[in-house]
């Protein structure tokens, strides 16, 4: 069982406790032969989607202490902390991702500093992945080229839907042609890769909405495309409508129908599925940040409520902007706690995480009690006959749509 390390108060971690500034020997080990990636996320936002419920603010919502202005700065402070924890052989950066919140908020030269500094502070490969999510209406031709010249190689678009009254319900601000046009000027710029986001599901969607928004996607020049269900998070604005009956819970028929439409329209067009919720148009295409963290393989996250993993140590900073400033502007770790995750732990996150890919787990990572389940699921059509006769885990078309309660039946 994983063990909780004590909380990490201002002076940083407990003497003596593994964590971010005292990693133990054996999370060194594989350091220089396991994947390794940074993950920067900006927390801001110029308004806050009512389905959302990441560590997200608002101008109104920041307060003092938390500079939009500043935080590159601050960012780059911790990858700072980073290198001289991982040193002094340090790890060859193969993806960073810059997520969010909405990075594109701050300006393509803070961004760039920040990855210069990645660059100035990290051994990087040569063939370095590096994405930044964007929303359509923050960003330009002229912004898109800046990124493109500071080193960034792919970028994801929140598009959500080409459905007007669907982004409304989301509260998105961009207009329903926005996203392909900025997927359009991404490619102008230069990305090696663009990718788009959809949500299915939302309340007053209907299959032509959906049809549309998947025509839409198409009709851009895009390599990726993810699709999400739309999932009703407690404490979020779409929450406390659906509890109050102003909107309807997504339906669990609704969802898997738009999840076979998407797929169907998906490969038509020359995409196919690699992990649950993700379709590419090749093996280049697909997001190896994302395959990094489905591999549990090794990432640092950097900013506020930001996690990372290391040789089997796991940690997060804490949440809000201002406090996280503070604590790096003060020399300290801006790690609120940390967990050192044992054997068990490590092969139960290969299962739940491996399951999801295309690829499959092999028959082995499973306990003998998931194997046995394992032939259950083969004879109710969830996994692959002729991979689990080859030794593997592999979902069918049907186990994709209950891709959830597959992993919990092989991994209980």
């Amino acid at each position: 069982m994983n063990t909780v390390l004590p909380l990490i108060d201002d002076a940083g971690p407990p003497s003596g406790s593994p964590g971010p500034d005292l990693l133990p020997p054996g999370a060194r080990e594989g350091l220089a032969t396991t994947p390794f990636g940074l993950y920067v996320h900006v927390p801001f936002c110029a308004t806050r989607c009512g389905y959302c419920d990441f560590n997200t603010y608002t101008s109104e919502e920041l307060g003092p202490g938390a500079n939009r202005g500043e935080y590159a700065g601050t960012a780059i402070a911790e990858l700072q902390r980073a290198a001289r924890t991982l040193g002094p052989e340090l790890p060859t950066v193969s993806t960073v991702f810059v997520g969010g919140g909405t990075p594109t908020l701050l300006p393509a030269e803070d961004l760039a500093a920040v990855l210069a500094a990645v660059r100035e502070l990290f051994p990087v490969a040569d063939d370095v992945e590096v994405t930044t999510e964007a929303n359509p209406e923050t960003v330009s031709p002229a912004s898109l080229d800046r990124l493109r010249a500071a080193g960034f190689t792919r970028v994801s678009l929140g598009m959500q839907s080409a459905a007007p009254h669907v982004l409304a319900a989301l509260d998105r601000r961009h207009t329903p042609g926005r996203a392909v046009e900025a997927a359009h000027e991404a490619r102008s710029a230069g990305f090696e890769h663009v990718n788009l986001d959809l949500i299915y599901g939302t309340p007053g969607e209907t299959d032509a909405d959906w049809a549309a928004s998947l025509d839409a996607v198409l009709a851009s020049p895009v390599d990726h495309v993810s699709a999400y269900a739309l999932i009703v998070e407690e404490g979020t604005k779409l929450a406390r409508r659906v509890k109050r009956g102003e909107l309807p819970m997504p339906d669990d028929d609704v969802l898997a129908d738009r999840y076979e439409q998407a797929d169907a329209t998906l490969r038509r067009a020359g995409f196919e599925w690699y992990e649950v919720s993700n379709w590419a148009t090749s093996a280049a295409a697909r997001c190896r940040h994302n395959e990094l963290y489905w591999a549990n393989a090794n990432w640092w996250g950097i900013g506020p409520g930001a996690h990372s993993h290391v040789g089997g140590v796991r940690w997060w900073n804490v949440k809000h902007p201002a406090a996280y400033a503070d604590r790096l502007a003060r020399g300290e770790s801006p790690a609120q706690d940390a967990e050192v995750l044992d054997d068990a732990d490590r092969a139960l996150e290969a299962v739940m995480l491996g399951l999801r890919l295309r690829a499959g787990l092999p028959l082995t990572a499973l306990t003998a009690g998931g194997r046995v389940r394992a032939a259950a699921a083969v004879a109710g059509g969830l996994l692959e006959p002729g991979a689990h006769a080859a030794g593997r885990a592999v979902l069918t078309d049907r186990g994709r749509l209950l891709a959830d309660a597959v992993v919990r039946d092989l991994t209980d």
